[in-house]
């Protein structure tokens, strides 16, 4: 990995990380169809996190770049990622699925210095296409594995895709070090943290559970963070108007320690 120009302005010894399912940068239908991309970017340096781990993003969409004039607030030239992440932040993104008119996928944002970015499909039915962006981060001279998550619709389907993520740990991932997987898992029903905790892995939250969904009232606790060999100090969710607007979902910000 080499060295990075911005490392030295993270948090000390402490990790900042953000999941944020960015619903593909565009919110409402029709005539009332706007583009957040924009305002997106603002709230994603506000949240000024370490790791910031985004689902729904899009390298490209050519309907939607029809759509909105590629003007100065129009549709970015480059991918969502790329247009999101901060000065100085590295990114790694992967596509999950192609539709007619693009694709999206899972993103990461790093402040801290990245290795070689992994994929790994868990697609469970042709009518979801689903994978896990996995990338190592160099965070104060320790690797920390950022696995970032978007799991399917049907409760049976995200069991049989923890399955896959616990395989997919055993198999790159080393016993001894320090991993987080966040992202959207969809469990409305509250019952993957048994299956996740047979991964090795325990739900960060410090205090109360947070709602993330729907981000004008929040009342589903979908967007998660899980992680092995850190320890939870700090979580929050951003709420207000303007985060209510730019998702259908509010970003599920903590901070961690070395465990």
């Amino acid at each position: 990995m080499r060295p990075h120009p911005h490392s030295t302005l993270g948090h000390g010894d402490t990790l900042r990380v953000a999941t944020y399912n960015i619903h593909k940068g565009v919110r409402g239908v029709g005539p009332r169809k706007r583009l957040e991309i924009h305002n997106l970017g603002l709230g994603i340096e506000a949240l000024d996190a370490d790791l910031v781990f985004l689902q729904e993003v899009r390298s490209f969409h050519h309907r939607e770049a029809r759509h909105f004039e590629r003007t100065w607030f129009g549709w970015p030239r480059e991918g969502q990622a790329e247009f999101l992440a901060p000065e100085g932040y590295e990114v790694a993104y992967r596509t999950n699925a192609v539709t007619k008119h693009g694709e999206h996928g899972n993103a990461l944002l790093s402040r801290w210095p990245i290795g070689d970015i992994g994929h790994h499909d868990v697609s469970d039915h042709r009518f979801e296409q689903r994978g896990l962006l996995h990338v190592p981060v160099s965070w104060n001279g320790q690797r920390v594995h950022a696995v970032v998550a978007h799991l399917g619709l049907m409760h049976a389907s995200r069991v049989r895709q923890v399955e896959r993520l616990a395989a997919f740990i055993t198999a790159h991932v080393p016993a001894g070090e320090m991993l987080a997987v966040a992202g959207d898992f969809n469990d409305w029903g509250e019952k993957l943290d048994a299956p996740m905790r047979e991964c090795g892995l325990e739900r960060a939250q410090a205090g109360a559970r947070l709602n993330t969904f729907p981000s004008r009232v929040p009342v589903f606790s979908l967007d998660r963070i899980y992680t092995r060999g850190l320890r939870c100090v700090t979580s929050t969710v951003p709420r207000g108007t303007a985060w209510a607007r730019m998702s259908d979902h509010l970003p599920l910000v903590a901070e961690f320690v070395a465990a």
